[in-house]
């Protein structure tokens, strides 16, 4: 189990792409959160076995046609045990 923190740049907010994240989360049984910044990036922690996490990764990369992903910063964090769901918070 490991948790990452992210944050996404480019056409990421006002395009679904937080509820994205959500329905991905959901559909493989990750847990975390995901909120907009004040900058027009969008921020993410997710947490889950790294073949899940790859999965999850790569369908937000792919978007949904109107999100367009330019780049991208990741770092490891430590897991939150108690978490139990993926939360859209902002």
């Amino acid at each position: 189990m490991k948790r990452y923190f992210i944050i996404f740049t480019g056409r990421v907010q006002g395009v679904g792409f937080r509820y994205h994240t959500y329905e991905l989360a959901q559909s493989l049984g990750l847990t975390g959160k995901v909120r907009n910044l004040m900058n027009g990036d969008v921020e993410v922690e997710v947490q889950g076995t790294d073949e899940t996490f790859n999965k999850f990764l790569g369908g937000i990369l792919k978007g949904n046609g109107f999100i367009k992903v330019t780049d991208y910063a990741m770092k490891e964090i430590p897991v939150v045990p108690s978490e139990k769901s993926y939360k859209i918070t902002g």
